[in-house]
């Protein structure tokens, strides 16, 4: 399988590389700004590509676009937030191009989106049908990123949106994030508690990803989150619990927003999303219950 990625050196992107290089039929190049760096972080046996070319898209069967700046390292200032929208939309607008000008174009283009998509709802449950997005920074983005991909989708080539919980992993995310302040027991929950936190193991994110190569008969917006989202206070109480650690402080809604700005609304609320659309087609999370993700993740 030749397979072209974007974003390789991500989170998600290193630990899909990883298992993928498992099969020794897959030929994988990626995209990369600083090949010494991808290098250094990925191995020798990848091809690494410092531009996009129609050569190479005739050449490939299968394009992953995972990369885009990331949403929640810095204050969304008006120059952040173009940084954030165009790193994700005119790559991929660029890549859908040479897939439409392609006469061997690729025959599955994966692209990354997120559940940012339905901005904030609530505790109600959504899956891939639901269309009632809330307008706000978050949908914009994902919004407009998933119309430029789906512009590649024809009868040679298949297109599935990758709709990304948050992806709990020791090494980078949020959850890396969180493990500082709460293994000195200052963790807690944040504003209220009750915004609902849709996530997924690393693990069954990249698994999710492989088998999405393989079923070809799935194709659009596919939820990549874990079949059980918590609310923020479980999800703070179980890794307190995890690290053995109390969970007695509250981030009051006021202070995130003084540090965060309008960023703040990731944390002060959610979705409830659930990933229809893999489960309909047979695909079986190895992790499905937070307690058991973590219990794994914090073993390591």
């Amino acid at each position: 399988m030749r397979i072209l990625m974007t974003g390789g050196t991500g989170l998600i992107g290193q630990v899909l590389i990883k298992q993928l290089l498992s099969d020794q039929d897959n030929q994988i190049s990626v995209l990369t700004r600083s090949p010494d760096n991808a290098t250094a972080r990925l191995g020798s046996a990848i091809n690494l590509i410092t531009s996009l070319n129609q050569t190479l898209i005739d050449q490939t069967d299968i394009v992953i676009n995972l990369a885009g700046e990331p949403i929640a390292d810095k204050r969304w200032t008006t120059s952040q937030k173009q940084k954030i929208c165009h790193s994700r939309w005119d790559l991929t607008g660029k890549i859908v191009e040479l897939i439409q000008q392609s006469e061997t174009p690729p025959h599955t283009l994966l692209s990354g989106s997120a559940v940012g998509i339905y901005g904030r709802q609530g505790n109600y449950q959504i899956d891939e049908t639901f269309t009632q997005y809330y307008p706000e920074f978050s949908h914009e983005i994902c919004k407009q990123w998933e119309d430029i991909a789906l512009k590649a989708q024809s009868s040679s080539t298949r297109v599935c949106l990758l709709r990304t919980g948050i992806v709990l992993s020791t090494t980078a995310g949020a959850l890396n994030k969180m493990l500082l302040p709460f293994k000195l027991g200052l963790g807690g929950k944040f504003a209220s508690g009750e915004q609902v936190m849709s996530w997924i193991h690393i693990d069954d994110m990249v698994n999710a990803i492989i088998y999405l190569m393989e079923q070809k008969a799935i194709n659009g917006a596919v939820n990549m989150t874990a079949p059980n989202a918590v609310t923020n206070q479980v999800f703070s109480e179980t890794l307190a619990k995890q690290l053995s650690r109390p969970c007695i402080f509250t981030t009051p809604s006021f202070v995130l927003k003084l540090i965060f700005g309008e960023m703040s609304d990731l944390f002060i609320h959610g979705q409830n999303v659930v990933p229809k659309k893999l489960l309909a087609n047979g695909f079986q999370f190895e992790y499905s219950q937070l307690n058991s993700a973590l219990l794994d993740l914090l073993s390591d």
